[in-house]
């Protein structure tokens, strides 16, 4: 049965002749993009998954003296941009934790809420599972789950393959290609500042969403404008465009 700690995590693990596998997809989402939504479509169909769960990390411990979204934000944008997806769910999980979110951590408690009949796959990208030997309690994250390390097109693993063969943990790795990694949440970023588009990067729902709360210094206005064409006029009773 779920358990009140399990909040809005799946209820899976109630068959215990059954096994399930749960995805985990961790990460800032600061915005979610495209990358990451193939990337956990793609750990689905590759690893028989039965969901994969989005958790926007509460106070991630790699980016403590950067500026990052508020929870809020960047749970809401996960939410609208998984929200079509049956077997995609938003996790309030890690933003709702007080203090700094350690994977290590986040993994303890799920294996707390699920049965021994719920494996865990942790999913995060391969330039990641070479630092991953580093972070806290590494010991417990190769013992709670089996990593899945998403690649680009081209991307050599040979340095996260020696890094986990050289580690003193028993590490469970599979590596995924996926085209859409080529896709950043700073290049997103970066395109809102300079006024480009995000079409075809992120969902539409999203877009809206960054434009209407002028994240990243957008403006709730510009969502849908054109370059030099932002006055209107009403002439016939027809609304024509002019140049500013």
């Amino acid at each position: 049965m779920r358990t009140p700690a399990c909040g809005d995590l799946p209820l899976l693990g109630t068959d215990p002749k059954k096994q399930y596998r749960l995805g985990i997809m961790g990460g800032t989402f600061d915005p979610i993009h495209h990358g990451h939504l193939v990337c956990a479509e793609t750990a689905f169909d590759a690893l028989n998954l039965d969901v994969v769960v989005f958790m926007p990390a509460g106070s991630p411990a790699f980016k403590q003296h950067v500026h990052v979204s508020s929870g809020e934000d960047r749970y809401a944008m996960t939410l609208l941009a998984t929200s079509d997806n049956p077997h995609f769910m938003a996790s309030r999980f890690e933003v709702d934790r007080e203090g700094v979110t350690y994977t290590a951590e986040t993994l303890r408690l799920l294996r707390s809420i699920y049965p021994n009949n719920v494996e865990l796959f942790f999913i995060t990208g391969a330039d990641a599972i070479a630092d991953i030997v580093r972070w806290r309690d590494a010991g417990s994250i190769a013992d709670l789950a089996h990593l899945v390390g998403a690649t680009r097109p081209g991307y050599d693993l040979r340095h996260a393959q020696a890094a986990i063969e050289e580690s003193p943990y028993d590490f469970r790795v599979t590596y995924l290609e996926v085209p859409a990694l080529a896709i950043s949440s700073s290049y997103l970023r970066k395109r809102v500042e300079e006024g480009q588009s995000l079409r075809y990067l992120t969902p539409d729902t999203v877009t809206g969403y960054i434009h209407k709360h002028e994240l990243y210094g957008a403006h709730s206005l510009s969502y849908g404008s054109v370059m030099g064409l932002e006055k209107t006029r009403v002439h016939d009773g027809v609304t024509g465009e002019v140049s500013a």
